[in-house]
């Protein structure tokens, strides 16, 4: 099975693009949102879905792990299949899907082509305990734990919130909890807030309660 390729950007289509690794062309569907990070005549690295049919093998390419995990996550609902997943991926970052499931805002899921009211609530029912662990799938996250409280965390730009929950669910809190309590700061806080921002706001929704 190929778990990734990396290559030269041959050609990019409406929904899939071809990668040129040694002289063999790879045809990979993948996103909006990851080919639109692609340039024609430069190299790319993408993780690899392969589904083997009898009649076909299709690759499936994302831009990092943590979109290739939210892919094979999504498939698992009912309703959802390649397309729509990959549509869903392509509205929303994976962090904007993993806050919109977390806070049950179906509304955004709903943005999605091909996705109604019905299946949006059943994407964010179903997935509303698995949201938090693919938030900070993949990333080298330390234990943030001390004996007077949170060490104090720096993290990597564009990963505060997923840095947020990986912080809380070190202190010990439920991973779905965390991830709607930083889902709450973050909204509230703003998307250029640092990550010890978050995690005092997430607390202190905790604390009173998340809603």
């Amino acid at each position: 099975m190929i778990g990734k390729l990396k290559g030269i950007v041959d050609a990019i289509g409406e929904s899939h693009c071809v990668i040129d690794v040694n002289g063999v062309g790879y045809e990979v569907q993948a996103s909006a949102r990851t080919l639109r990070s692609l340039k024609l005549g430069e190299a790319a690295s993408l993780a690899i879905d392969t589904h083997v049919r009898e009649d076909a093998i299709r690759l499936f390419g994302f831009s990092s792990e943590v979109e290739r995990s939210w892919f094979r996550t999504l498939m698992n609902v009912q309703g959802v299949g390649s397309k729509v997943a990959l549509s869903a991926l392509g509205t929303l970052s994976p962090g904007d899907l993993a806050n919109a499931i977390a806070l049950g805002d179906w509304a955004s899921v709903e943005r999605t082509p091909g996705v109604g009211k019905k299946l949006a609530q059943r994407i964010v029912l179903e997935l509303k305990d698995k949201a938090p662990a693919l938030s900070v799938a993949g990333l080298n996250v330390p234990a943030a734990t001390a004996a007077g409280g949170a060490a104090p965390i720096v993290a990597p730009e564009g990963h505060a919130a997923a840095e947020a929950i990986s912080a809380l669910t070190n202190l010990g809190y439920q991973p779905a909890q965390a991830s709607q309590a930083v889902a709450l700061a973050a909204k509230e806080l703003g998307a250029d807030t640092t990550t010890p921002a978050l995690i005092r706001r997430a607390l202190k929704e905790m604390a009173a309660g998340v809603r």
